[in-house]
């Protein structure tokens, strides 16, 4: 088996916003990683692992989307960016994703990336959106600025350039037996997903600080036969941080755990009873050992 499989880690990394939770739901062929037009919606390294054939070539790609790389503010970011660190230590590929739209200030990313090994596909997104001459502008500026294994133009949105992209990352991977067993689809449990669901609603029904000041840990997940039965913990920072999140009368918050719900159903295949408490927990981002207990 050894001598016909391919098995490796490959790290999506990049600036906040620049789709790379798309590209890896689009890789993956599963929705594993929050998606919405706010920055800094990915905040843990999230891995999709993918498993088959192409041409008689048996591979494991075991994909990872990583927090967008920011100066960190918080001890949060401190711990966000040490996950990107990590990922980049593991990477047999890494897939370095900018935009079309981007400012040419990545020498974070860049000054990231001295400090792996592995080869460098660079990947301009969002092409739908821009003329030929831009394309070709930005090709020849990381051409110059970082001289990648290659430079791919794709629109993650659409998959316009993911089926070449994949052939690209096969190829470039080494002979290994999987690291995982052939039927995993990603690293965390069933719960990460219920609580990375209920953030993502949450990031999409409030405005400016509230997504941020959020946390949403799952006390319990009990799967019974005909249901899973969820309760959720939304911590924030301030008690008018959580008058905002509960809405006049709880009407909010009421309608953010029955889109929660609804997507639960469709990602677990089953019917779900969710339960949100929100309680106060004052500056957890800026420390270490409430991190720890949120899982960072």
């Amino acid at each position: 088996m050894l001598n016909n499989h391919k098995a490796g880690f490959i790290s999506i990394i990049g600036k906040p916003n620049v789709g790379k939770s798309t590209l890896m739901n689009q890789l993956v062929g599963e929705r594993l990683s929050i998606i919405t037009s706010k920055a800094q919606t990915t905040r843990h390294r999230i891995m999709g692992i993918v498993n088959g054939k192409l041409n008689d070539q048996e591979f494991q790609l075991v994909y990872s989307d990583t927090p967008g790389i920011i100066k960190p503010m918080y001890e949060l970011h401190e711990s966000m960016m040490e996950s990107v660190s990590g990922s980049l230590e593991d990477a047999d590929v890494v897939l370095f994703v900018t935009d079309i739209f981007e400012k040419y200030d990545e020498e974070d990313v860049i000054k990231k990336l001295g400090k792996s090994d592995a080869p460098v596909l660079l990947i301009i997104n969002k092409t739908d959106l821009a003329t030929e001459e831009q394309i070709q502008e930005k090709q020849a500026h990381w051409e110059t600025v970082l001289n990648p294994r290659e430079i791919m133009t794709i629109s993650a949105l659409n998959g316009d350039g993911i089926e070449e992209l994949f052939e690209k990352i096969i190829f470039l991977l080494p002979q290994h037996p999987p690291y995982f067993p052939k039927d995993a689809l990603t690293d965390k449990p069933e719960r990460f997903f219920a609580s990375e669901i209920l953030r993502e609603k949450i990031l999409q029904n409030y405005k400016k600080e509230i997504p941020y000041s959020c946390e949403v840990v799952i006390t319990e997940f009990k799967e019974e036969e005909d249901i899973i039965r969820i309760f959720a913990e939304i911590y924030v920072e301030r008690s008018s941080q959580r008058a905002i999140l509960l809405g006049h009368k709880g009407e909010r918050i009421k309608k953010v755990g029955t889109e929660a719900r609804l997507t639960m159903e469709e990602f677990f295949m089953k019917k779900v009873f969710l339960k949100q408490y929100i309680k106060v927990e004052p500056d957890w981002r800026v420390k270490r050992d409430k991190l720890k207990k949120f899982g960072y």
